[in-house]
């Protein structure tokens, strides 16, 4: 059965997604870049996201392989699609990534402003959700073709997921780092309330991994 899915989602010590203020020069915020020291030499973001060979296998690549598995389908809020407020001025900036995203499968963008969708390279398309998080998971299961969606963020997508308690699977990676301000994942969230459960953990010289799953 396809499975609702965070992976891969890096949080600072005090609970931060991203650090504050983010923008165009800061898209994961003021510190938010030293949240993914874990992430960056592994092999998987080396070949999905900068597409060049090497790395450090060990657990941390273990998990970042497995974030990518079975994935048929994405959903991003807006802030992780881009910086931009308000409606779209033009059709120019088409995401973070260049011509050829990381994702390889539909992805499916959370905004209140209509656009058409974009093809890009290496089998990425971004749809654009403007009926909310329901229909955004209809589309994406639809469009998974029976395989997992992955809820890449950003953290206000996460817990307007986790507060229907539509995600079945969570994987977070807790950098040893203070952001002190930022977005906060879990702030007035009762997990144990909504039903989920820890499940694994494992530790790292750059993060400890969790998974939290819906029981």
């Amino acid at each position: 059965m396809s499975k609702l899915r965070v992976n891969a989602f890096t949080l600072s010590l005090d609970g931060y997604g991203a650090g504050p203020d983010q923008d165009l020069q800061n898209p994961l915020g003021i510190g938010g870049q030293s949240l993914h020291k874990w992430f960056v030499d592994t092999p998987t973001f080396r070949k999905m996201v900068l597409r060049l060979d090497g790395g450090t296998t060990d657990i941390n690549e273990a998990f970042a392989a497995r974030s990518f598995e079975n994935v048929g389908a994405w959903i991003l809020g807006r802030n992780m699609f881009g910086p931009i407020r308000g409606e779209w001025p033009d059709d120019s900036w088409k995401g973070w990534w260049g011509d050829n995203p990381p994702y390889h499968v539909p992805v499916f963008v959370l905004t209140h402003h209509e656009r058409a969708p974009i093809t890009m390279e290496g089998g990425t398309t971004f749809y654009f959700v403007t009926d909310g998080i329901h229909s955004a998971l209809e589309q994406a299961k639809a469009a998974a073709g029976g395989k997992d969606v992955r809820v890449g963020g950003g953290v206000s997508t996460i817990r307007q997921y986790l507060q229907e308690r539509l995600i079945d699977e969570m994987h977070l990676a807790i950098s040893p780092v203070l952001l002190g301000r930022g977005e906060n994942l879990f702030a007035g969230l009762d997990m144990l309330k909504l039903g989920y459960q820890c499940t694994e953990q494992v530790a790292t010289a750059l993060a400890t991994h969790v998974v939290i799953k819906r029981a």
